[in-house]
């Protein structure tokens, strides 16, 4: 039979636990891509993506609490009430107080539950008002991007062969395999934005993990989402949709840059001049990249391990 002391051991070795996989999911989730040895969702940079740590957090731990009480239940009954301790049981079949908890109990955690659940579904689709608009197409297999509120200037985002992806990283520009594109959407920080997706030809799906955003491409319909970016960067994602041989190969690459450089951008790329708008990103890249650098990681780019990860095949 348990005591008290042996059960609050038990609760206080769990509660640590917990918190020790919480601490270490934090500490080695990723920012904007996967990392090696990753625990955890990639690092949330939108108010989106936070509320969906945390009610994922909430949900883990009811699921925990309830597991844990589940097996302390079984133990103590295994113990107490077994043959050798328990040699002439009970002949009770109700308990009024009991019963009534079982029922009562299960629908306050539904409640507890369904409260941040409909904040946070209310927070995915109750669009803010934007500050810049982009339309993205699905094509089998690779993406296009429309920017209809600066010009309607269009692009296409392809990713990149490893000899490309080795004249970046041979600039400083760090270009992780199947991740790394050709033209990176590009946004300004801590500004709205609205996503319309749809497709071309079969459905796609517009992902960024950081951004808690994921949303279908469906052909013939326009579905939207929304995210502003608390910090610059490059995040990244990838079609999460099976849409044909070539699905592993269309990932999206979002820079999400200053106010001043997100212009620069814009206006070069009005004036279709393509080659100025790439140098715009590559020295943003490149400036990003040795700010992460000095910084010693922190914001979450990847290292020189990671770097040299990146240019084997």
């Amino acid at each position: 039979m348990f005591d008290r002391t042996r059960g609050g051991w038990l609760a206080g070795l769990s509660v640590g636990l917990v918190s020790l996989v919480a601490s270490a999911s934090t500490a080695m989730a990723g920012m904007g891509q996967p990392s090696e040895k990753q625990m955890g969702m990639q690092t949330a940079v939108t108010e989106v993506a936070e509320s969906i740590h945390a009610f994922h957090d909430l949900v883990n731990i009811i699921i925990f609490a309830i597991t844990l009480f589940v097996l302390a239940l079984l133990l103590w009954v295994i113990v107490r009430y077994n043959e050798r301790a328990n040699p002439t049981p009970s002949r009770f079949t109700h308990n009024t107080l009991v019963e009534v908890a079982w029922t009562v109990i299960p629908v306050l955690i539904l409640v507890v539950i369904a409260v941040p659940s409909f904040k946070l579904l209310y927070l995915q689709y109750e669009f803010p008002k934007p500050d810049l608009t982009i339309k993205a197409t699905g094509y089998q297999w690779y993406w296009n991007h429309e920017y209809p509120d600066q010009g309607g200037f269009n692009f296409d985002t392809i990713m990149l062969q490893d000899d490309e992806r080795q004249a970046l990283i041979a600039k400083g520009i760090p270009a992780p395999r199947l991740l790394a594109v050709d033209n990176e959407v590009v946004v300004p920080v801590n500004k709205v934005v609205h996503m319309l997706v749809t497709a071309n030809d079969v459905i796609h799906n517009w992902t960024i993990p950081s951004f808690g955003s994921k949303v279908d491409a469906v052909p013939g319909r326009i579905t939207a989402t929304w995210f502003r970016v608390n910090q610059e960067g490059v995040f990244y994602g990838q079609c999460s949709e099976l849409c044909g041989k070539d699905h592993a190969f269309m990932p999206i690459a979002v820079r999400v840059v200053k106010d001043d450089v997100f212009n620069a951008w814009t206006e070069a790329m009005k004036a279709r001049d393509r080659n100025k708008a790439r140098e715009i990103i590559q020295k943003a890249a490149l400036e990003h990249a040795r700010a992460t650098k000095l910084a010693g990681g922190a914001t979450g780019a990847p290292g020189p391990r990671e770097l040299a990860q990146t240019a084997v095949k």
